[in-house]
């Protein structure tokens, strides 16, 4: 992807992202598994990291700091790898699902790490905040770009015979998909934030938002812990503080609507986004609490603004580096352990795949 350098100037100019053959944002494994240690990363767009490069994302990064000789020798591995299946405008929702379908094709994991929440809320306000409504899911079908339920016609592009050379193709000759002016969007998208008609500053009941994480969020976490040694919740970061107006203008999120696609006029104020991104967060330390798995707070080392953060909830190359500083921190404070030897396992469904026009959390 070659970024729009009006609309993104903070970002790298080209920014790769490649798709293993285990469906991850990632390397490929490679060899054999004895030893090695296996960690999957989870969640929405602030794990997808789609508008940053392939190392510099942070699950990359973090895959590197933990590859180094002092953190194989607490780990007690050979080497470590960080497979990455974050999409954006991934919920709790949408997370459990994609877990339930996953987990079971990985042989038992050492980590799983999980970063969720955000999208819960701005998939709720797209649609007004009402009180007696959850967030309208992200159907299935669009979740995964390769699966057992996929559909099929008779016209030659819906064909299962052009499924299969699709991915014969796509298995054999790693063809590259160019985009240019990736990122261009979010100067429209900007634009239509400050010049709202309306900006909405009541604070809508949660009592039903929060419910719909809750029994998600829980049911996921149990998904992973059935499935991996470790889980450590990695809670979702936003930026908050009392902003300039540059600071302000940068911002897009919080629409009753879909910015990246549609016009839009009406929005929350940022209070009130800052507060119901509160909420939840606290529901997700809450359950995570409840459940006796760990959990990580990212925002206090996240304090530079526009220097950590490009708009309000996704990372800049520092920001994402001071991400996998910390997440590496947490993951190694504890002593080496002794590892069991476990079997490559083989994937056959694509959790994650480039969506430029959905990176809504």
């Amino acid at each position: 992807m070659r970024v729009d350098p009006e609309a993104c100037p903070e970002l790298e100019p080209l920014v790769r992202f490649d798709i293993n053959t285990a469906g991850e944002r990632g390397a490929d494994v490679r060899g054999s598994d004895d030893g090695l240690c296996r960690i999957l990363v989870a969640g929405g767009s602030a794990v997808e990291c789609f508008m940053l490069d392939q190392p510099t994302s942070w699950p990359a990064a973090l895959e590197r700091l933990l590859n180094a000789p002092d953190s194989l020798r607490i780990l007690g591995a050979r080497g470590v790898h960080v497979g990455n299946i974050g999409r954006s405008g991934v919920g709790s929702a949408e997370l459990d699902l994609i877990l339930e379908r996953i987990l079971p094709q990985y042989d038992r994991l050492d980590a799983i790490l999980i970063m969720v929440g955000a999208s819960d809320v701005y998939h709720w306000m797209e649609i007004g905040a009402p009180p007696s409504r959850a967030p309208t899911p992200v159907p299935e079908l669009t979740l995964f770009s390769s699966h057992p339920m996929q559909p099929f016609g008779w016209k030659p592009h819906e064909l299962a015979l052009t499924e299969v050379a699709r991915r014969v193709r796509r298995f054999w000759l790693h063809p590259v998909e160019v985009k240019e002016r990736a990122g261009a969007w979010f100067a429209t998208a900007r634009r239509m934030r400050a010049e709202a008609r309306e900006v909405r500053s009541t604070m809508p009941d949660t009592t039903t938002l929060l419910e719909h994480l809750e029994h998600h969020f829980r049911r996921l976490l149990r998904r992973a812990k059935a499935s991996a040694d470790r889980v450590l919740v990695v809670r979702q970061p936003w930026f908050e503080k009392n902003y300039t107006a540059d600071e302000a203008a940068r911002f897009w999120t919080g629409a009753v609507g879909m910015p990246w696609r549609e016009t839009v006029n009406a929005y929350y104020s940022l209070e009130v986004l800052n507060r119901l991104l509160g909420l939840v967060d606290a529901r997700v330390a809450k359950v995570a609490s409840a459940l006796g798995v760990p959990h990580l707070n990212l925002r206090p080392v996240l304090t530079q603004g526009l220097r950590h953060y490009y708009d309000h909830d996704h990372f800049t190359p520092v920001g994402a580096a001071v991400v996998a500083q910390t997440v590496a921190t947490a993951l190694l404070a504890r002593p080496a352990v002794t590892r069991t030897v476990r079997s490559r396992p083989a994937l056959a469904v694509s959790a994650s795949a480039p969506s430029p026009g959905s990176t809504s959390s």
